[in-house]
């Protein structure tokens, strides 16, 4: 560790398991650049090489309080860093503290190195329009039917459909909300994309 950073608190490390079966992705901060090991790939980019970073809320049926980091370099090489782990079949344990810490160490030794990398955060905004087109396309659907069942009389219909919109808006509405697209910079990292 560099003597200018030996009065903060840091995680230069983190790892997680990304599949039940294999073995854990490691990557560190060292003073050689941004280090990683995936798999039986492995390899060290320097901090001001790196090209783009992008934070993303990425909530799974296991845990949804899931982040991602994607890490890119000019040439498309990329790794993505997630904020859970596995631990057994039924079981992705969140760590939080762990990843939020090094994601943040992470901007910081490329800000000092002088990174003029593309720090974005949510969706793409194709991906993000095309998600936007599905949930209004949805909610047009849910409303009909809701008005059709109102019309009808079919009650105990429009009460399941009341309650399905209500879930829809509130897992849906959240992803959407934090995973907008959006740039940021060294000095101000998303606080949604963070656990």
């Amino acid at each position: 560790m560099t003597s200018d950073l030996s009065n903060e608190p840091t995680t230069n490390r983190y790892a997680y398991k990304a599949a039940l079966i294999g073995a854990a992705r490691q990557f560190d901060l060292t003073d050689e650049g941004f280090s990683w090991t995936v798999g039986g790939k492995s390899g060290v980019w320097r901090y001001a090489d790196i090209a783009t970073v992008r934070l993303s809320y990425r909530p799974s049926s296991m845990q949804p309080r899931r982040f991602r980091a994607d890490i890119e370099l000019a040439d498309r090489q990329r790794v993505s860093i997630f904020s859970t782990s596995w631990q057994t079949v039924t079981l992705m344990a969140p760590q939080d503290r762990d990843y939020s810490t090094f994601i943040t160490q992470l901007h910081a030794r490329m800000q000092r190195a002088g990174s003029k990398a593309a720090l974005l955060g949510g969706l793409t905004s194709g991906l993000y329009m095309a998600g936007a087109v599905v949930v209004a396309l949805v909610t047009i659907s849910i409303a009909g039917l809701l008005a059709r069942a109102l019309a009808t009389g079919e009650f105990a219909g429009a009460s399941f459909l009341a309650g399905f919109a209500a879930l829809f808006g509130w897992q849906i509405g959240g992803f959407m909300r934090r995973n907008r697209p959006q740039s940021y910079t060294f000095d101000h990292l998303p606080k949604e994309l963070l656990p």
